[in-house]
């Protein structure tokens, strides 16, 4: 048996079975689950799992297993339930009615699971509908970055534009792939979260592309009087747009005769939701879109290295419970807006300042095994910018180190604001990863981010950051 396979075994067996599961999933570290009902899911028992890093309670269940691995385990989980990954696990003869009735239900209750504020469970669902996307972002992100790195070349002289152009024109078209259709992936996975039929939401992001608009009479702006803009309104438009779908079609849903549910719904949600996507919430979600990355530049702006180090120091709390996602359509704004985000450079330092601290960890402890080995399995992809294995694995865990690392995150975000205009031209992983993708040839200053956060983060752990317990001489028979 394999490792992948005896872990997925194990986590089943922790949450009651295949019978208490609605759903399965991964994102880059992490096996993610709808509950059915959480009284059946043994939460000591997923942590003292050999390979398991930790647990989220979330809106699903989140059991981080680490990069690489989480794939295997999520498809050995697949295999075993026999269905799909991001697909039902119940299968029955339901009505589209009924089915779309239980959709909402397990929404709804799991909305409800805990006593959070409504402004939490927005921005977790909001995470959710990005969460699938994260493996066709880094994809994408990085084939785009080379793309740029390639013209820049051209640019310079340094490359010849008759042999290089078709190879850069080649890496973008797979980029769009994803950039030129994005609405309609989150138009889809927006329906999947909020319980509506996904190629209803599909249609819906589409409907913001304006493809079949006659370019010698374009639809106005009712508000402005101004040509509408494909695409305006973004990525915070189609989430909207679709969450209001979702409920007009659960409602009809439950008033439209079985016999004709089929033909009737789609037609009247469609034709609805089509009407006020682009009259109505293109225009005003263009307006909030515009405002809110206006506000975000003002404050890097304004701030420059004290804004730097706010979001720097305060992100790794988010990433350690999941809700990094949510700033995704931030970033996929201030890509459309200023053609680049300069928002992604400064969070990234955070999971360099892990980096910064786990060296630290691994000089001053290296009488210390336990920690040692975590280390050494955990740095390598820290590096990379996958920073979950070293929160779970290595600086959550000791305590102390977590809260040096947001320290040397929040240098590196001082260093990089104060440089100011470092920003990624495309969404991808953070670290050293995300260099190809650095705009207008500011290379050196994200670099000179990184390498703060690296120091900062060091100096901060290894003066302040451990106690005598974990530099104490520990064998690996201990661990």
């Amino acid at each position: 048996m394999t490792k992948e396979r005896r872990i997925a075994e194990e986590i089943l067996a922790n949450v009651g079975g295949k019978d208490n599961l609605e759903k399965v999933i991964h994102c880059m570290t992490r096996v993610r689950m709808s509950i059915v009902d959480y009284n059946k899911v043994d939460i000591d028992g997923l942590k003292a799992i050999d390979g398991v890093m930790g647990i989220v309670e979330d809106d699903m269940l989140q059991v981080v297993v680490g990069p690489g691995t989480v794939n295997k385990v999520a498809n050995e989980m697949s295999s075993i339930i026999g269905v799909p990954l991001g697909e039902e696990i119940k299968h029955s003869n339901l009505s589209n009615k009924e089915r779309v009735e239980r959709e909402a239900d397990l929404f709804k209750s799991n909305l409800n699971r805990k006593n959070d504020s409504k402004l939490k469970r927005i921005l977790r669902s909001i995470a959710n509908i990005f969460v699938p996307l994260i493996p066709a972002f880094v994809g994408a992100g990085l084939i785009g970055g080379i793309a740029a790195v390639l013209s820049n070349l051209i640019v310079g002289k340094q490359l010849d534009a008759e042999t290089w152009q078709m190879y850069v024109d080649v890496l973008n078209v797979i980029k769009n792939g994803l950039f030129a259709y994005l609405t309609i992936y989150v138009g889809i996975n927006a329906a999947k979260e909020f319980g509506a039929t996904p190629g209803l939401g599909g249609v819906i992001g589409g409907t913001t592309l304006l493809m079949g608009m006659n370019p010698e009479a374009p639809i106005n702006n009712v508000f402005t009087g101004q040509p509408l803009a494909a695409g305006q309104g973004g990525i915070i438009g189609v989430i909207f747009a679709v969450w209001i779908l979702s409920m007009i079609e659960k409602k009809l849903h439950k008033i439209v005769p079985n016999a004709i549910d089929i033909i009737v719904t789609p037609f009247i949600t469609l034709l609805i939701m089509g009407l006020a996507t682009i009259f109505i919430i293109m225009p005003l979600a263009g307006f909030v879109s515009n405002g809110l990355v206006g506000t975000i530049n003002w404050v890097l702006n304004i701030g420059g290295p004290f804004s730097g180090f706010i979001l720097g120091a305060t992100f790794l709390p988010l990433v350690m419970f999941g809700l990094h996602q949510v700033l995704t359509p931030i970033h996929i704004e201030m890509i459309n807006q200023s053609g680049a985000t300069y928002l992604l450079p400064i969070l990234a330092m955070a999971g360099a300042g892990q980096v910064g601290a786990a060296i630290a960890l691994w000089v001053k402890c290296r009488k210390n095994a336990k920690i040692t080995n975590l280390i050494k399995g955990a740095l390598p992809v820290g590096i990379l910018g996958i920073g979950e294995p070293l929160i779970y694995g290595v600086t959550l865990p000791l305590g102390r180190p977590f809260i040096t690392a947001c320290i040397g995150g929040g240098i590196g975000g001082a260093v990089v604001g104060g440089i100011g205009k470092v920003g990624a031209v495309a969404i991808g992983p953070s670290g050293v990863s995300l260099i190809p993708l650095i705009s207008d040839n500011m290379y050196l200053g994200y670099i000179a981010g990184l390498l703060s956060a690296y120091a900062g983060g060091f100096l901060a752990t290894y003066f302040f950051g451990t106690t005598k317990e974990m530099t104490a001489p520990q064998s690996i028979d201990e661990v």
